[in-house]
């Protein structure tokens, strides 16, 4: 199994321990909404209606881990492979002038993701996201600007898996 086809495991496995917490998440809220102890006792008692709220807030976020699990599980693994330029599946590696690597892991869905790696952690961005976009269709040794005008904000492409 390749490096890349273990870091999409680790994001699937990720995504299952979410979509397990936020499952239990809704199934508590939903039960504190119709519980009989959440009757209001009067017009303002609003603590059953906050708790379907939260509820159906917990649901849509695990309708949404749901179709992120979807998207990795089918995830073509030829779309993995290295290449130039930086498209969807690509490890790239961004570099500053000085100071430690950030390594970057452009998926389809579930950003701000962090998987945890030996050799540190990896970021998941998608194309969606302002470095996201940045890097599609980069090439290795461009530079791109982080948000922020100081020149330390910027990344040099140092590698592309």
């Amino acid at each position: 199994m390749s490096d890349k086809a273990r870091l999409v495991q680790a994001i699937i496995a990720a995504l299952e321990a979410e979509l397990a917490l936020i499952t239990r998440a809704a199934l508590s809220a939903r039960d504190e909404a119709i519980d009989e102890e959440s009757r209001p006792e009067n017009p303002y008692d609003m603590h059953s209606q906050e708790a379907a709220y939260l509820a159906e807030g917990q649901a849509r976020i695990a309708t949404e881990i749901r179709e992120h699990l979807d998207h990795y599980r089918t995830l073509d693994p030829a779309s993995l492979r290295t290449r130039e330029p930086i498209a969807v599946g690509a490890l790239v590696t961004l570099s500053p002038r000085s100071g430690p690597s950030l390594r970057t892991f452009l998926g389809p869905r579930a950003g701000g993701l962090e998987i945890p790696d030996p050799d540190g952690s990896i970021l998941l961005i998608t194309p969606a996201s302002p470095l996201g976009r940045q890097l599609l269709g980069r090439h290795l040794g461009d530079e791109i600007q982080l948000p922020g005008a100081k020149s330390a904000n910027r990344l040099r492409v140092s590698r592309i898996d």
